[in-house]
């Protein structure tokens, strides 16, 4: 007890007078900053269950707090019954239920007012901006509470009753007054068990969404800003011309890649009558591939939902009308023939390429 007393005149005056309710605010705070930038905890599912009610709750409760520094409309008198209203009408506070109700209300509220804010701001709207403004919004809050609260007499001061209702829910549950309320109990526990035990798993054991990547070609416009528009179509043999190649790893997993870029001659033939489970099928539309040369070829790995972009320069090695610039997209390493049949993911563009005068 001696050590105990002695760390605790450690901390600054202020911080030993917090009320218990604003001292948890800020506990919270911290534990949420913590785990949600430690390495290795942020990985773990405590990072959603001290994520919610720090979004949720706390930044409403640190204002309500702050707003109403006074007790509740109502106190129990004492027969155990409510004290009409004309005997307490010089307070000003709410109740218990009305706090937290606002709490919910007014932090649903002021998070995303406070992400608007943000946006037009040159951080936007991140985990590390919006993570630190709602801290600092929570913060000056509860400081705020804290010097309202101060300044009443100790008797008119919103005080958290833990006492009362650690001993109201004991008596409630073990020592009810009838077998119906013993029933009730046992059923409210079952209850809140199965209610704690299922969102533990579904936040443990997410489900996996669907497993894609994203392939697109993109452009730099004037503003340096990429751009899917204004793709080149007219090459000229030997010169360059730059695009950028974009991928987008959805697979639940870091994934290693490969892209084959090539420039491809192709016939199209129109099949006037092809069969097809004995019936007949007109205008049919089959490209064959005549010339293939492969141009460049690519190898990254993308984490999980990150995605890369890689700005190069096309250069042609042959001529012609409306040829097919291929980007092959592989998982792993490309084959040494690669086609579009073969491909994880293909696009083209259809270009013209001249001879050099």
């Amino acid at each position: 007890m001696a050590d105990r007393s002695r760390w605790w005149q450690l901390l600054p005056a202020p911080v030993r007078r917090l009320p218990a309710d604003l001292a948890a605010v800020v506990a919270l705070v911290g534990i949420t900053a913590a785990v949600v930038f430690l390495p290795v905890v942020s990985e773990t599912p405590l990072r959603v269950v001290f994520g919610l009610p720090f979004v949720l709750f706390v930044p409403g409760y640190a204002f309500i707090a702050a707003l109403f520094p006074e007790a509740g409309t109502f106190e129990p008198s004492a027969d155990g019954e409510e004290v009409g209203e004309e005997a307490v009408d010089d307070r000003e506070g709410i109740d218990g239920i009305e706090r937290v109700a606002l709490s919910f209300g007014l932090s649903i509220a002021v998070v995303p007012l406070i992400g608007l804010v943000l946006n037009f701001t040159p951080w936007g709207i991140r985990l590390v901006p919006i993570m630190v403004a709602v801290s600092l919004f929570t913060l000056a809050s509860t400081a705020v509470a804290a010097r309202r609260r101060w300044e009443l007499d100790p008797e008119d001061r919103f005080e958290v009753p833990w006492r009362a209702w650690v001993a109201d829910a004991r008596a409630e549950l073990f020592e009810p007054d009838s077998r119906t309320d013993a029933a009730l109990n046992v059923l409210l526990v079952v209850s809140v068990l199965l209610a704690v035990g299922s969102v533990g798993y579904a936040v443990t054991e997410p489900k996996q969404g669907e497993a894609f990547t994203e392939f697109y070609l993109l452009t730099e416009n004037e503003d340096g800003e990429l751009v899917a528009d204004d793709y080149p179509t007219n090459f000229t043999q030997g010169e360059s011309q730059s695009l950028v190649v974009g991928i987008g790893n959805h697979e639940h997993q870091p994934t290693n890649y490969s892209v084959v870029v090539a420039l491809q001659e192709v016939r199209i033939e129109n099949d006037s009558a092809n069969q097809v489970n004995d019936s007949t099928v007109s205008g049919n539309i089959s490209i064959v591939v005549e010339r293939e040369h492969v141009l460049r070829r690519f190898q990254t790995q993308v984490a999980h939902n990150e995605t890369w972009h890689l700005q190069h320069n096309v250069t042609p090695t042959m001529t012609g009308e409306r040829l097919r610039l291929t980007y092959l997209l592989y998982k792993g390493e490309a084959p040494a023939d690669p086609t579009t049949e073969n491909a994880y993911r293909e696009l083209h563009l259809w270009v013209n390429v001249t001879a050099p005068e």
